[in-house]
């Protein structure tokens, strides 16, 4: 299809859903209590009561873990019928700092546990809510709430016009480093928030597996083990007991050298040349609080040469019920291929494969490194200025990784100049985050009532 006729397709859209239709959000039969409590029904049981804990500590926790119950009241909101790979989770903490192959220190998106091709407007419209569920816990006004949404929109419009006019390889090889970062930051943040981001630059590049050895191991009779930080980090040899672990060590020994099928040849060659030596249990986040989550230690050359592999379980996207289900096989792939195909630069171990657990149920996983020179930003030190120029950030990024994917032409046309769309988006992000307080307060009474059960972490 020309461009011009992608421009066309993506202007008529406007007539099945004009772009002010978006402010709408009306919640229809979404119970917010049973969405959580199906989804904790197939995770590790004792960790559960950790999950409710983390989500019950602020609404801003808690629409980390509501991705689910976002899925289903998206689904419900006008689309313009326009598809792309999403992130899935597109809240503002999933864009951060990471280390690129080249070892240069980057901006993007870094979680897709549930990327799944579906409607861009659902990933615009999580990350939007997120600022201003964000800015409410910073006590910013209505007005400069609003301010940062339509910045975060703009910013997301303006670049998808801007990919639409570039080649597919320009578009492939766009990504933004710590240089671009510090070079926007010089001319419109104050001299404490260039100080924050530099903290936060340096600080990125000291987390790597080296830093992680030192931090979650120790020598026990002269070899390096995991040490226990219970209930967040649980080595498999004082979670299980003998036969259990043996077979939790097998498990994942056969992970770990399976997995490495799904890597470039060069890749599994710098696998091979490690050596399991450490297993154990870690859990992470607030929404994945649950599920079976493997830390993994190797060593290489000697001991001073340690890599640190996360093995996570994957599980079916929330948007697959709305969205349709993955094309792929496993969850695993559909993972790792979201991530490749979203990401400007993935991690050099990432991977994905299905193994038979000890409890007998075969698993999908996907694993990664550990720490490979992540940093994250701290919404909570924002200021409106900070965090409207880190909205602008993040919804640049969001629009790369659509154009990858998505019909960035026509989604583009259908955007237009002006600021409608980012006006209508604002409206529905204050909508949504007052529905979100509201759904965080049913979830605190259920844990005072007992329903559900709570244990902090």
């Amino acid at each position: 299809m020309r461009p011009d006729q992608r421009a066309a397709r993506g202007r008529a859209a406007r007539s099945t859903a004009p772009r002010s239709s978006h402010a709408e959000f009306t919640r229809t039969s979404v119970d917010p209590l049973r969405v959580v409590e199906a989804q904790s029904a197939t995770r590790v049981p004792d960790l559960v009561p950790i999950r409710y804990a983390r989500m019950a500590e602020s609404p801003f926790r808690f629409y980390r873990g509501a991705a689910a119950i976002m899925a289903a009241d998206l689904d419900t909101t006008p689309t313009t019928g326009l598809h792309a790979q999403l992130c899935g989770d597109a809240h503002l903490l999933n864009f951060r700092l990471l280390g690129s192959p080249e070892r240069k220190l980057i901006f993007d998106i870094n979680d897709f546990d549930e990327t799944l091709p579906g409607p861009w407007e659902w990933d615009v419209k999580r990350l939007a809510a997120s600022f201003v569920i964000a800015g409410r816990e910073n006590g910013f006004t209505t007005a400069e709430r609003r301010a940062i949404v339509r910045a975060t929109v703009r910013s997301y419009r303006e670049r998808m016009r801007l990919f639409a006019g570039m080649s597919n390889l320009a578009v492939w090889y766009t990504i933004a480093d710590a240089e671009e970062l510090e070079l926007l930051a010089s001319g419109r943040l104050q001299r404490r928030g260039r100080k924050m981001l530099s903290r936060t630059l340096a600080k990125a590049r000291t987390r790597d597996s080296l830093q992680a050895f030192d931090k979650l191991t120790r020598l026990v009779d002269g070899e390096r083990r995991i040490v226990p930080a219970p209930p967040v980090v649980m080595p498999a040899a004082d979670l299980l007991p003998d036969r259990e672990r043996s077979e939790l060590a097998t498990m994942i020994d056969d992970l770990i050298a399976r997995y490495g099928e799904s890597l470039p040849t060069d890749r599994r060659r710098l696998l091979s040349q490690f050596t399991v030596v450490d297993v154990a249990r870690k859990v992470v986040g607030v929404g994945s609080v649950g599920t079976r989550c493997w830390i993994v230690l190797l060593i290489g050359r000697d001991s001073g040469d340690p890599l640190f592999l996360q093995a996570k379980e994957a599980d079916r996207s929330v948007l697959a019920p709305y969205a349709g289900d993955s094309e792929f096989h496993t969850q695993g792939e559909r993972v790792v291929a979201g991530q490749r195909l979203m990401q400007a630069a993935s991690d050099i171990f990432l991977g994905w494969e299905r193994v038979r657990a000890p409890d007998g149920e075969l698993r999908d996983f996907y694993v990664r490194q550990l720490r490979d020179w992540k940093g994250i930003m701290e919404p909570q030190l924002m200021v409106p200025r900070g965090m409207a120029l880190f909205g602008e950030l993040c919804g640049a990024n969001l629009a790369r990784a659509h154009a990858r994917s998505g019909d960035r032409i026509a989604i583009a046309a259908y955007l237009g100049r002006g600021d409608v769309f980012d006006r209508a988006v604002a409206d529905f992000a204050e909508q949504y985050a007052d529905q979100n307080e509201r759904d965080h307060a049913a979830l605190v009474a259920a844990v005072k009532s007992g329903r559900l059960p709570a244990q902090a972490a």
